[in-house]
Order: structure tokens, then C-alpha cells, then sequence
């Protein structure tokens, strides 16, 4: 099982420890990179992919790295439906 196949599969299980490091690392996988919204979005960054201008809308996690479970969801989501996940 490659890294890739990995990182998705734990993607799908929606851990309580996900990371926002896991997130981009996967979202890279995929061609997303990471932009910040600029300085009135606060925390919200958004993952684009040049290719076909998808994007993702995502809060990073503060103090801390792990990302709260609703968020863990919605980046799975927008994966979905982005088509770059299967369920």
C-alpha cells in the first residue's frame, strides 16, 4: 500500500487525532496547495488546485495541530466531491 493509499484510508476512518500536517500532506497528493485567505480570515486557509480551480475552505487548528471532528468531515467531504476520493 503506497503512502498516498495510506493517507487516504485515514482520511476515511475520521480519526479524533487527525492533523492539519496530515490535511496538507494529503491535499499536496492531490495537487491542492495551501493559500491563506488573507489577514480578516483569521484562521480559515484555502486549499486550491490550479489545474481545474477546485478549492477547499478549511479552519487550521490553533494552538495545536489536530483538527477538530466536523472539519475532519468537511475536508473528506469536499474531497468526495471534488473527485478526488471514493467512498
Amino acid at each position: 500500500m503506497s503512502k498516498k493509499e495510506k493517507m487516504i484510508r485515514r482520511l476515511l476512518a475520521c480519526p479524533s487525532d487527525y492533523t492539519y500536517s496530515e490535511a496538507i500532506a494529503l491535499s499536496a497528493s492531490f495537487g491542492y496547495q495551501e493559500r491563506n485567505k488573507g489577514s480578516t480570515f483569521g484562521s480559515r486557509v484555502m486549499l486550491f488546485r490550479e489545474s481545474d480551480r477546485k478549492k477547499i475552505l478549511l479552519h487550521k487548528p490553533h494552538p495545536g495541530d489536530i483538527m477538530k471532528p466536523y472539519a475532519v468531515k468537511q475536508l473528506l467531504q469536499h474531497f468526495v466531491e471534488n473527485g478526488d476520493i471514493n467512498e
